[in-house]
C-alpha cells in the first residue's frame, strides 16, 4: 500500500550562532576596542500546505527534519547570517501533534495554509556588547541558543463534507462512482476498500465532497478490522450517511449493523456519534428487502433519522438522499477545524545533574552542567565568575559537600578539572 496516513517525524529549529569575540586590528592602531559582531538567529520550522500530496508516504524514507543554524558573529561588529527555514510540505487535512504533551500544533486545514511551529534559536551577543566604562576590553561573547529537537506525530485526516460509513460490502464504493467521478475500487469481497476515497458530488448549483470510507467491523474503535486507522478520516465531516445492506444477502441483520456501527462511533468518538447522520438502505432491488426496510423504519419511528431506500447498483433512489444532503449542508457549519496550541520551545539542556566518585574524583554530568561548560569562556574572568556563581546557585557545590567531597579533592565537568576549594 502507498497510503500511508499515520507517521511520527522529528522536527528541530535551528541554534542561533555565536557570538563572536574579537578586537580591532589595523596599522597604526595599537590596542582598539572589542568589535564582535552578534550570531544570527537559527532558522524555524513551518508546516505548510502541499495541495500536490494525498498521502504521508514520502515521510516514510525521511523523518528528521531541522533548520539551519545561525552562523557565528565575525570581527569588525558583522552579524552573523540568520539560520534557512525549512518548510514541510503536508497533504491538506493533516493534523501534527506533539507526542509528548498531546497538542495539536498545527491543523493544516485548507489549502494555502501555513504555520511556524518553532522559533530560530537566538544569537549570541558578540564582546562589544559587554564593553563597560569600567570593562572595555571584555573577552567573553555569550553563544547562541541552542534548542531541543521534537517528536510529532502526523494524521492526515480526510476533508470532505460527507462520509459514507457502514460494514464491509454494503454499496460504499459503488455509491460513490454513481454519483461522482470517482473510480474506486468495486468487487464483491471485504474490505476492498483499503484508503479513503473521494469524489466531487455536483448537484445543481451545489457541490460537496463525499468520502468513501473503508468498512468498519465490530471492535472498530478498539482498532478491529480497519478500525482507528480509518475512523480518523470521518473527524472533519460535517455530516454522516449511514450505508446499509437492507436486503441482509450476506445472513446479516441491518438493524443490528446499524447499531453496531453506532456503538463503534460513539465508542472512537460522542462527536462523530452526535453527526447528523442519513440511513441510505441499499439493495433494494434484491428480495428481502422491503420487508427489512419496514422492520428498519419501525425500529428507527421514535429517531430523526431519514431513511432513503435505494439502489446504487440499479441507480435508482439515489436523487431523494443527494437533495437530502445538499439541503442538510446548507444548516451545517463548516469542515470541522481543530482548536491549535502553542508548543513551548525549550532549550536543548535538560536541567539536573549527578555526581560520581571514584577514587576521590568526583564527575558532574547532566544537562545543568552541559550548559554551564557551553556559556563559559575560560579565558575571560566574568565568565569565570558567572561560572563560580552557577555552580552554587544551581546546588552543584552543595551536592557534591553531600557527596563527601573535601578539599584538595579533584573535580570534573566534562573535559574541565579542577580542586575543591571550601
Amino acid at each position: 500500500m502507498n497510503f500511508v496516513d499515520k507517521i511520527h517525524i522529528f522536527i528541530k529549529a535551528g541554534d542561533g550562532g555565536d557570538g563572536c569575540s574579537s578586537f580591532h586590528r589595523e596599522k597604526y592602531v595599537n590596542r582598539g576596542g572589542p568589535d564582535g559582531g552578534d550570531g544570527g538567529m537559527g532558522g524555524s520550522v513551518w508546516f505548510v500546505a502541499d495541495e500536490n500530496v494525498n498521502t504521508l508516504l514520502e515521510f516514510r524514507f525521511s523523518k528528521h527534519f531541522r533548520a539551519g543554524r545561525g552562523e557565528n558573529g565575525r570581527a569588525k561588529m558583522q552579524t552573523g547570517k540568520n539560520g534557512q527555514d525549512i518548510r514541510i510540505g503536508v497533504p491538506v487535512g493533516t493534523r501534527v501533534r506533539d507526542v509528548e504533551s498531546g497538542k495539536i500544533i498545527a491543523d493544516v486545514n485548507s489549502p494555502g495554509y501555513e504555520k511556524c511551529v518553532l522559533r530560530g534559536g537566538r544569537g549570541g551577543k558578540g564582546n562589544a556588547r559587554f564593553a563597560t566604562p569600567t570593562k572595555q576590553a571584555p573577552k567573553y561573547a555569550s553563544p547562541g541558543q541552542k534548542l531541543r529537537e521534537y517528536e510529532v506525530e502526523l494524521e492526515l485526516l480526510t476533508v470532505a463534507d460527507v462520509g459514507l460509513i457502514g460494514l464491509p460490502n454494503v454499496g460504499k464504493s459503488t455509491i460513490l462512482s454513481v454519483v461522482s467521478g470517482a473510480r474506486p475500487k468495486i468487487a464483491n469481497y471485504h474490505f476492498t476498500t483499503l484508503t479513503p476515497n473521494l469524489g466531487v458530488v455536483k448537484r445543481y448549483d451545489d457541490t460537496f465532497v463525499l468520502a468513501d470510507i473503508p468498512g468498519l467491523i465490530e471492535g472498530a474503535s478498539e482498532g478491529a478490522g480497519l478500525g482507528r486507522s480509518f475512523l480518523r478520516h470521518i473527524e472533519r465531516t460535517r455530516m454522516l450517511v449511514h450505508v446499509l445492506d437492507i436486503s441482509g444477502s450476506e445472513d446479516r441483520d441491518p438493524i443490528e449493523d446499524y447499531y453496531t456501527i453506532r456503538s463503534e462511533l460513539y465508542d472512537y468518538s460522542p462527536a462523530l456519534h452526535a453527526l447528523p447522520q442519513f440511513i441510505a438502505a441499499n439493495k433494494m432491488d434484491i428480495p428481502g428487502a422491503e420487508e427489512n426496510l419496514e422492520r428498519l423504519k419501525a425500529e428507527l419511528a421514535e429517531e430523526d433519522i431519514p431513511v432513503f431506500p435505494m439502489s446504487a447498483a440499479a441507480n435508482s433512489g439515489l436523487e431523494p438522499l443527494l437533495d437530502a444532503i445538499v439541503l442538510k449542508l446548507r444548516t451545517l457549519p463548516k469542515t470541522r477545524v481543530f482548536e491549535e496550541e502553542e508548543l513551548t520551545q525549550e532549550p536543548q539542556y535538560e536541567t539536573g545533574f549527578e555526581i560520581t566518585e571514584e577514587d576521590g574524583v568526583f564527575t558532574v554530568t547532566g544537562g545543568t552542567v552541559d550548559y554551564i561548560l557551553d556559556t563559559t569562556n575560560s579565558e575571560d574572568e566574568v565568565s569565570m565568575r558567572r561560572f563560580q556563581q552557577l555552580l552554587s546557585k544551581e546546588g552543584i557545590i552543595d551536592a557534591l559537600r553531600q557527596k563527601g567531597a573535601v578539599e584538595g579533592n579533584t573535580v570534573r565537568l566534562g573535559e574541565w578539572e579542577f580542586d575543591f576549594v571550601e
